[in-house]
């Protein structure tokens, strides 16, 4: 079976170019978009599902030398190269061939149309961000690029290429197969060499400080520490290329002492720390404003402290196809390399899981999500140190000590815990999840086993922690009027209009501060359709009071 599909293999089944209804034209689409990208391959006459051809499968040569030569008349600024036809082990043929990236020109149909490939799907682009995609052009190939001024690895400083071939095969992300291979072999493996030459990812490794200083926009980084008043008492950086990417992220961890200060909260008879800012969260944010830089365009990695808060603001904006209202979910990588060298050291999570961790452990802290924000040329993520709720981190420690919680029900019960009750729109949109079926695969089994506690149906669920386990981590929880149960809240409703009739919902809810104002409105519209009380005057000044009873 072959690989699943990725940012740079596409699968289309063979009735797009055979039949008396080929789909030439969504094949061309398929080809601008990775053009527009990082390139990649396309397997014709295998199907996306199963990843195999059918065993009676056939691919003729003329068949090939017709649909390339159609092909290509429905493209611009596209290289085709590499055309084969496979025979697999069940016997069934299929054609593969290498669609090549467009470094310096926008790749087009012959439409006029442009798409740019976003994690496994094809994008049409246009308006401001068919600008973006003109400004990311060299982003997208910087890696791979020989710089101007040509440098070998004998060039190198001694240790370099050593040291770099004992890291690899230390990694315990690295394949046995990788770590047989040669030094040589290992720059060539991870794109630091190109035809005996050093790739601009190469010199940006390995090199010494003087050849790193010579890359177009080399890696430079400040730190900035501001008191209460945002005047500047501390000031770090890193501009003089004396450090390789590896060396830099250490460098930075042992001088920002500030994000090293944390809470000291009681915990029985003893003391117990929690960083203001996780470590793991603030290695995977550093290294990836590394990994996620536009290297084609100056600009420093800001870091800033707050008394209140953390910035980590670097050049580039998010690549296309991502947001910060989608940054859960897409995938898509500036410096796909350079990714894979981070990887495969151990120093950031694998392709699209690195925001899932923070969510994570931000959740299992207590801690605000970070706030994401983006232009044009820039993308700035702020975190905050305060712990939002002391119960709901024992809470969590209690859970994930005595349940085998996956990734997405920590992040879940996080949410919910924080907010004490959620109805389900909010807590997809929250976790970013377009379509609220997706939340079983976060909540499913939560629910199941009671961890979190249902009322209503469909769009109108509330998710909240069974108050059990509270008492069974030991936790004194305060009563809260959020979590009342409806016909709790029904009565004090009842309450609270005797003493006060002719009020609107907005003068209950002055009255109940702790209860969510849609909780009102949703016992109100209740209590009102059933009879218990009745409304007077026009929606946004209607009042209520108690029926009376006949």
């Amino acid at each position: 079976m072959l690989t699943a599909e990725n940012v740079q293999t596409e699968y289309k089944s063979l009735k797009l170019i055979q039949g008396s209804k080929p789909d030439l034209s969504g094949l061309a689409e398929t080809c601008v978009c990775l053009a527009n990208a990082q390139g990649g391959l396309i397997y014709i006459g295998v199907e996306d599902k199963s990843r195999l051809p059918e065993p009676s499968q056939r691919i003729s040569q003329e068949e090939i030398n017709s649909v390339i030569a159609r092909l290509q008349s429905l493209i611009s600024g596209v290289g085709l190269s590499d055309y084969e036809v496979v025979t697999h082990n069940n016997g069934g043929q299929f054609l593969v061939f290498k669609v090549l990236p467009s470094s310096r020109i926008i790749a087009v149909t012959s439409k006029g149309k442009v798409f740019v490939r976003v994690a496994n799907q094809c994008r049409p682009v246009a308006g401001e961000d068919l600008t973006r995609l003109a400004a990311e052009k060299g982003a997208f190939q910087w890696e791979v690029v020989t710089p101007s001024r040509r440098t070998t690895a004998d060039d190198l400083p001694t240790d370099a290429v050593p040291r770099f071939g004992q890291q690899i095969r230390a990694s315990d992300r690295v394949k046995e197969s990788v770590k047989r291979k040669t030094d040589r072999e290992l720059l060539e493996h991870y794109n630091l060499i190109d035809n005996g030459l050093l790739t601009n990812l190469g010199v940006f490794w390995l090199g010494s400080p003087a050849q790193r200083s010579r890359l177009s926009y080399p890696i430079t980084v400040e730190y900035l520490v501001y008191d209460e008043f945002d005047a500047r008492i501390r000031k770090e950086h890193w501009h003089d290329s004396a450090l390789n990417p590896f060396e830099l992220l250490t460098d930075i961890e042992q001088k920002a002492i500030e994000l090293q200060y944390a809470h000291e909260l009681p915990d029985g008879l003893f003391r117990r720390k929690i960083p203001f800012y996780n470590r793991a969260v603030l290695r995977e944010l550093l290294v990836n404003a590394m990994a996620h830089k536009s290297y084609v365009i100056s600009g420093d990695i800001s870091i800033k402290v707050y008394p209140d808060h953390f910035e980590l603001t670097n050049p580039g904006s998010l690549p296309l196809g991502v947001t910060s209202d989608n940054i859960l979910h897409k995938k898509s990588r500036r410096n796909p390399h350079l990714i894979t060298l981070f990887h495969d050291l151990g120093l950031m999570e694998g392709e699209g899981s690195g925001y899932d961790m923070i969510y994570e452990l931000l959740a299992r802290d207590s801690k605000a999500l970070p706030v994401i924000e983006t232009d044009f040329d820039s993308v700035t993520v702020k975190l905050y140190p305060q712990i939002i709720d002391q119960d709901v981190l024992f809470l969590m420690d209690f859970l994930v000590e005595h349940y085998a919680l996956s990734q997405r029900e920590v992040m879940a019960l996080g949410v919910i815990a924080r907010h004490q009750k959620l109805l389900s729109p909010q807590l997809a949109r929250i976790l970013q999840l377009t379509e609220e079926e997706r939340l079983r695969s976060y909540i499913g089994r939560l629910v199941a086993e009671k961890i979190i506690l249902t009322r209503g149906a469909k769009k109108g669920t509330t998710y909240l922690i069974n108050p059990a386990l509270y008492r069974a981590a030991r936790i004194n929880k305060r009563p809260t009027l959020k979590t009342l149960e409806p016909h709790v809240l029904e009565a004090l409703i009842v309450q609270d209009l005797t003493a006060y009739p002719q009020s609107r919902i907005g003068e209950i809810h002055g009255r109940m501060p702790d209860v969510l104002i849609e909780d009102i409105k949703k016992a109100i519209y209740q209590m009102n359709k059933s009879g218990s009380v009745f409304g007077e005057g026009a929606d946004k000044t209607r009042a209520y009071s108690v029926a009376k009873k006949m």
